[in-house]
């Protein structure tokens, strides 16, 4: 079971050391030695930020196709049950709640759709192939009525979308996988499994993560700052576990460190002498405990990194970074705090400090729970993707002046999930699913486009055969490792070590996805 962000196995790792099993030992040299091989100076600064949404996102109600034939499908699918889940189509006006919709024919409540208005539509500048089963001469498409700061992102050619991404290890289609000819991931309706899959290639219990490898291979490019390689503001994540890195973790009000007691102010318990005591307990690694020894070792190693992050917190261009305009939750009209925009305005400032510090690769964890909408969709989903909006339009102005500087084209931010949901509704919500949409924003993506081939929609009926859809959920048609290995090599890494980190890359078509 998942508690928040952690499951069981990954809160054994929090501070302590990594270390891996005998079977990894391979993988363990080939990084090893490719980190030695890997370029030991590079004259710009680039992150990677990934966006994790635990619970899995029901997808196919953030970013969907328009055109009549698969609007059809869609509405006809949703539009069912004690609380529908149906969006509106494309220029509906909102209808006034406690009126009644000229759509559905039902009441508008506030929490109802049709109380929202039509989906917004976007134009991608290239036309998606038409796949086999829809209808449709040119496809069109929109983004859920609460993402306008993500339509204008796309609009502004700075966001784009990547459709039906799903953990596989190789291509398959929906009939291989029905027959099981083809092998694909284990346990893939488990939220802890598949959490785990997308951000280390295994299922929960997984020692390394990708955005951990990525950062094994160049954190020798931050000199002795090293340590900022991976940082989470969204909790330990497995994502940034490498061989060798140790994710650093900051808090959501972008404090580069916890206080430890007797490392504040110059008292302690009303004793001026008190903190220097404290101070050698906490340092001293002459004892013969050994498990004493280490927690000294750790400690002493958190109060270095603490005073340096501290010291870099202090730049102009640090403190000149603002904090996200004021939450409105769409839906109740109250002001909430959006846990995501705090967690990316502490990514804002570490990209800030990253100059003192002398960093020039990192990679990023944030995260925002609550996507496990069996139940209470409408409600639930809509404001977690009204958060996400208000995150990503706040972290892309802030990077549009970071001491002066456009820090855009440096830094790249995408989302995962643990997997999309059912197209199918169970009355008020969904079920788990596989495949799904996701979203890459920044400066270099070629944004204003969808990439990959976004799927033929529509329940399987005896009168229509989705070649898509198996039990109302998406075959992935983009594995995760195509995904990850385009953002991986933007970030600098090798063709040789995206072959190490994500080993089912050469069992794909394609490498790449062309987004970057």
């Amino acid at each position: 079971m998942t508690h928040g962000n952690y499951d069981r196995r990954q809160l054994l790792r929090i501070g302590g050391g990594l270390s891996m099993l005998g079977a990894a030992a391979p993988f363990a040299a080939q990084l090893a030695a490719a980190g030695s091989a890997a370029s030991q100076s590079a004259p710009d600064y680039r992150a990677l930020v990934c966006v994790f949404l635990f619970g899995g996102n029901d997808s196919h109600n953030m970013v969907l196709a328009t055109d009549n034939d698969s609007w059809g499908r869609y509405f006809a699918a949703r539009n069912t049950g004690n609380d529908p889940i149906a969006l509106m189509p494309v220029g509906t006006p909102p209808t006034p709640v406690g009126a009644t919709s000229p759509v559905t024919g039902r009441v508008a409540s506030a929490g109802s759709p049709e109380a929202w208005g039509g989906v917004l539509p976007i134009v991608p500048r290239t036309p998606n192939p038409i796949p086999a089963g829809t209808n449709a001469s040119v496809r069109t498409f929109a983004l859920h009525p609460f993402l306008q700061p993500v339509k204008d992102l796309f609009d502004a050619d700075r966001l784009a979308v990547v459709a039906n991404v799903g953990t596989l290890i190789r291509p398959i289609t929906k009939a291989q996988f029905e027959a099981r000819t083809v092998p694909f991931p284990d346990n893939l309706f488990s939220h802890n499994d598949q959490q785990s899959t997308w951000q280390a290639g295994q299922t929960e219990g997984a020692r390394t993560g990708w955005g951990g490898r990525f950062g094994d291979l160049l954190s020798s490019q931050n000199g002795t700052s090293s340590l900022f390689t991976a940082v989470s503001t969204g909790g330990n994540a497995v994502f940034l576990s490498g061989q060798n890195v140790v994710q650093y973790q900051m808090s959501t009000g972008a404090q580069p460190s916890v206080v430890i007691a007797g490392q504040s102010g110059n008292s302690l318990f009303g004793s001026t002498v008190a903190p220097g005591r404290v101070r050698e307990m906490i340092t001293d690694t002459n004892t013969a405990s050994l498990f004493a020894a280490d927690y000294a070792t750790t400690t002493s190693r958190s109060i270095g990194a603490s005073t340096t992050l501290n010291n870099a917190f202090t730049a102009p261009a640090v403190s000149a970074v603002p904090a996200a305009s004021p939450y409105r939750n769409p839906i109740t009209g109250a002001t909430e705090i959006n846990n995501l925009a705090l967690q990316l305005q502490a990514v804002a400032r570490m990209i800030a400090a990253a100059p003192t510090l002398g960093i020039r690769r990192q990679v990023f964890f944030v995260s925002l729970g609550g996507w496990d909408t069996h139940d209470f969709q409408n409600t639930a989903q809509g404001n977690n993707l009204a958060k996400v909006a208000h995150a990503l339009a706040y972290f892309d102005g802030a990077l549009g002046n970071v001491g002066g500087v456009n820090m855009r084209n440096a830094v790249t931010t995408f989302t995962a999930s643990d997997f999309s949901r059912t197209f199918t509704t169970n009355g008020d919500g969904t079920d788990h699913a596989w495949g799904g949409h996701h979203l890459v924003m920044g400066g270099s993506v070629r944004g204003g486009d969808i990439y990959g081939q976004y799927p033929t929609l529509g329940v399987d009926l005896d009168a229509f055969r989705n070649p898509d859809m198996s039990r109302s959920h998406l075959v992935p048609t983009t594995s995760v490792d195509q995904y990850g290995a385009t953002m991986g090599r933007w970030l600098g890494v090798s063709e040789s070590n995206l072959d190490v980190i994500f080993p089912n890359l050469r069992n794909m078509v394609s490498r790449g996805l062309g987004f970057l």
